[in-house]
């Protein structure tokens, strides 16, 4: 007779919330988040100036309306204030990416529904884009945000069970 405690099991359980594609998007997500938050740090650095010779540049490459059109408003928006403008809703949006990203990786629910309310917000737009622009790249970006949706939400459902 042993008075030796049991084997303890080296088989990891791992969270039953957990999913591999939890990790995947929260990889995606702050992919999203850097290049956001490296996009408004480029607003500012650049400044309104180059901005605007860019864009006057790109109307007379396209030999587009100096006076009237979506290029020609851009030009005359370009200004410090809407710079700083630009850069402060990039960042937010960034950092909220790189938080959802951050909840997705350590499997939160809370990120698993902003995530699927994101991505699901996202949907009418891709599906107009897929009417308006039929094509591969359309079907993909729709296709692709339907996964992610369902995704998170049978994440959001098997934590609800």
């Amino acid at each position: 007779m042993s008075d030796s405690l049991p084997a303890q099991s080296t088989h990891y359980n791992p969270d039953p919330h957990r999913h591999p594609g939890l990790h995947v998007i929260a990889i995606v997500e702050g992919i999203k988040g850097v290049l956001a938050v490296l996009a408004a740090s480029g607003l500012e650095i650049i400044g309104p100036a180059p901005l605007r010779h860019w864009v006057h540049v790109l109307i007379a490459r396209f030999q587009l309306d100096t006076q009237h059109g979506a290029m020609a408003w851009l030009a005359n928006a370009i200004n410090p204030n809407s710079v700083h403008f630009a850069a402060a809703a990039v960042l937010v949006y960034g950092l909220v990416h790189l938080i959802e990203a951050w909840g997705l990786w350590r499997a939160k629910a809370w990120a698993s529904l902003l995530g699927c309310l994101a991505a699901a917000i996202y949907l009418p737009f891709d599906v107009y884009a897929l009417f308006r622009h039929p094509g591969w790249v359309s079907a993909a970006v729709v296709a692709i945000n339907l996964l992610i949706v369902w995704v998170l939400a049978r994440d959001l459902v098997k934590r609800h069970r």
